[in-house]
This record gives structure tokens, C-alpha cells and sequence, in this order.
């Protein structure tokens, strides 16, 4: 089952990057900074509308530090944009921040292409740029960072979001390769318990394809629901459930989020990339509400509340930290969780009504000591309705 729901997010997220994403190559490169630097500021402040028409075709011209050994730390995105708000900005304000308070210089690099061959020729000019270590955020990188990590063997590599196998998975990890998965389920629990604690009665969960993320994320929103109306003695709490079967944003999925709300769902976890984008449009129509997924949503839509994180520039700035401190724990892969901070909710951009940061503290220390014990999916199914069958307040209509 593995093999084959990857396969095909592979093949929906290709889709979907190269439908919303043109061809050609960015670079943004930064040094540890200089006097020279600091003294050419306003300089480049007044060449900056030309900078800007040349951003897209060239990197900036190299400081004296990168001239010297190079840019020791780069990122390789996906075709998105470094501001995407999500896995590209995430992973690239990590690996800045560490950058920046240690004096390395760093930089990143835009594919042409959403495929391996570009993904991995990307790799390669950042290493000729001089990079150690390289960051590439996203499942698209799986393969291109199997075949890199016996090519560049003196390279080190941080994978989110994934682990490196072939084309036919057959999974393999280097020592100089380490993969980043993050614990979905718990941040979708507090995203579950947050909602009905703040009051929230009819909620919705509309995820992408079936992937064992999405399935994690959605299995982690239900129990979280029943556990703070358990704990509030809170009845008639009403989940339903759905796959889109994709990670677009659909006037299908937008109808169906429109009929939810319709019939009286308050409010949604939009969990599947631009599914998300569907369920805002949903809401906004609705006068509804919204849960994001993955990073902050908040900026997106006024119909955000909360979002389920992935804390992506925590764990890369661990993993650059990890590597500089000669630890790099390479060859197996690093889960992040509520217990080293990987994942949770962005609680000072959040809209909640009643569920405030002392509550969130505590539920999340419950959490990162293991008082609470979330149920995984079973293999092959991914109805909640069919694992988590001692739901007592809350009831989950899944929807084919």
C-alpha cells in the first residue's frame, strides 16, 4: 500500500506543480555579513529595481566570504516560490536563521523542472557552489536524494518530508542523508481537541488522497475532538469525512465544502495541499470557518482559526545545528513530534474565541509525556469509522 498511495501523490503533486508553476531558474544567495557589505547597502538599495527584473535569471553577485569557500549551506526548492508559505519558506527560514547567527553563508536554488533529472541537476550546481550540507523540502526529492547521496558521499543532505528510495522503492539511507518525518496525527489532535474546546460542535475533515499523512492528520483531528468533549462532558460532537482523491483545489471540492456548511458543518479541516484553497473559498462564501494544514494559513483567508503545523524551520535549523556540532544523525530517519517541538499550532495567530495558551500548554505537555496514546490506521483502510471504534461522544460520517 505504501508503494502505491506514494506513487500517486507523486504523480498528483508532479501534476500539480507543473500546472501552477512556470519553468525557469531563481537564485537568492546571502553571506555571513560584512563592513563591505553593510557599506554597499544603499548602493544596492538603488540598483534594486533592476536587481529585481534579473532575480529570475541570475544569483546575486558573490559577497567576499562566498567568493572565498563558496556557500556552505543551500537549499534546493521545489518549483514553488521561497515565500510559498509553506515547505520551500519553512524549510529556507531554518537553515537562514542558523546562517545567520553562526556567520555561514548560504543560498538557494530553483529547479527548472518538477522532475528528477532537473531536481537532481539542481543538487549538483549548489554542490559546485561549494554547499555541505543541502536542504531539500518535499516528497519530490525522495529520488533525486537516493541517487545524490552516493554521488556527493562528502555531501550532506536534509530530506523533509520524506525518505530516499528509487524508482521502484526500494528505500535506502546513507550516513550523509537525513530524512525528516513529522508525527501528522498529534498535530491534528490538537487541532481537533482546540476546536471543540473553543465551543465547536459540527466539524468537518476534508483531506487530499489517502496518503498515510493525510489519513495520520485526519485519525489525530478525530481523537482530538473526542478527547476534549470526554474531558468537558460535551455530547453530539458530529465529524464528517472525506478523501477528495487529489491534491487541486476543484469546484467539486469547494461544492461539497459549500454543502457541508451548508448543512450545518461550522467548521472544516481542509487537509490536501490546494483542497485547502477550496474549503476557504467554501467558507468565505458561507461566513464559515477554516483549519489549515501544514504551516500557518493564517495570512491566506480571514476564515482560518488554526492551523495543524508541521514546525518545518525548527527541524531544519536542528538538523544544520546537528551537523555543525559534528552530530548529524544521518542513516536513519528523524521524527519530529510534540516531544522536540515538531509539530502544533500557531497559537499567536489563531482565532480562537475561548481555547487559550494556558489550555494548549497543558494538552500539549500531556501529549510530548506520552499520557496520551493516539490509534494508527489500520493496514490497507483508511476509515476512521473502522479503527476508532470506542468513539463515545463523537460521531464520524465518512463519506466515499
Amino acid at each position: 500500500m505504501k508503494k502505491t498511495v506514494l506513487a500517486l501523490a507523486l504523480a498528483a503533486a508532479m501534476v500539480g506543480s507543473l500546472t501552477a508553476c512556470g519553468g525557469g531558474s531563481k537564485t537568492e544567495s546571502t553571506a555571513a555579513p560584512t563592513e563591505a557589505q553593510t557599506a554597499a547597502a544603499e548602493s544596492k538599495e538603488a540598483e534594486s529595481k533592476e536587481a529585481e527584473s534579473k532575480e529570475a535569471e541570475s544569483a546575486e553577485a558573490p559577497t567576499e566570504a562566498a567568493a572565498s569557500g563558496g556557500y556552505e549551506l543551500a537549499l534546493v526548492t521545489d518549483l514553488g516560490t521561497i515565500d510559498d508559505k509553506s515547505f520551500n519558506q519553512g524549510a529556507w527560514e531554518g537553515l537562514k536563521k542558523y546562517a545567520e547567527e553562526n556567520g555561514i553563508s548560504y543560498k538557494y536554488y530553483q529547479p527548472q523542472e518538477g522532475t528528477t533529472d532537473s531536481y537532481l541537476e539542481t543538487i549538483g550546481l549548489a554542490i559546485e557552489g561549494g554547499a555541505k550540507l543541502v536542504v531539500c523540502p518535499g516528497f519530490l526529492f525522495e529520488e533525486p536524494i537516493y541517487m545524490a547521496q552516493d554521488k556527493y558521499p562528502d555531501v550532506h543532505f536534509i530530506l523533509l518530508d520524506g525518505e530516499p528510495h528509487d524508482a521502484s522503492y526500494t528505500y535506502k539511507t546513507n550516513d550523509n542523508v537525513m530524512p525528516i518525518l513529522f508525527q501528522e496525527d498529534q498535530a491534528g489532535f490538537l487541532a481537533g481537541y482546540a476546536a471543540v474546546k473553543d465551543g465547536y460542535t459540527k466539524l468537518g475533515f476534508m483531506g487530499g488522497m489517502a496518503v498515510p499523512a493525510v489519513i495520520r492528520y485526519g485519525y489525530g483531528f478525530v481523537q482530538g475532538a473526542e478527547y476534549a468533549a470526554v474531558e468537558d462532558g460535551v455530547t453530539g460532537i458530529e465529524i464528517i469525512y472525506n478523501y477528495t482523491g487529489a491534491f487541486a483545489a476543484t469546484p467539486e471540492a469547494q461544492s461539497m465544502a459549500a454543502s457541508w456548511y451548508q448543512n450545518g458543518t461550522q467548521v472544516v479541516f481542509g487537509c490536501g495541499g490546494a483542497v485547502g484553497n477550496s474549503v476557504m473559498a467554501a467558507a468565505q462564501e458561507k461566513g464559515a470557518k477554516v483549519i489549515g494544514v501544514d504551516v500557518d494559513q493564517s495570512s491566506e483567508s480571514d476564515t482560518v482559526i488554526t492551523s495543524a503545523m508541521k514546525l518545518l524551520s525548527n527541524s531544519v535549523y536542528d538538523g544544520v545545528k546537528d551537523f555543525y556540532d559534528g552530530s548529524f544523525p544521518g542513516g536513519k530517519t528523524s521524527v519530529f513530534t510534540v516531544a522536540n517541538s515538531g509539530v502544533g499550532l500557531p497559537m499567536e495567530t489563531s482565532k480562537f474565541e475561548k481555547f487559550n495558551q494556558e489550555q494548549y500548554d497543558a494538552i500539549y505537555k500531556k501529549l510530548a509525556d506520552g499520557e496520551i496514546t493516539l490509534i494508527q490506521f489500520s493496514e490497507d483502510n483508511n476509515d476512521p469509522t473502522k479503527d476508532l471504534t470506542e468513539l463515545a461522544n463523537t460521531k464520524v460520517t465518512f463519506v466515499e
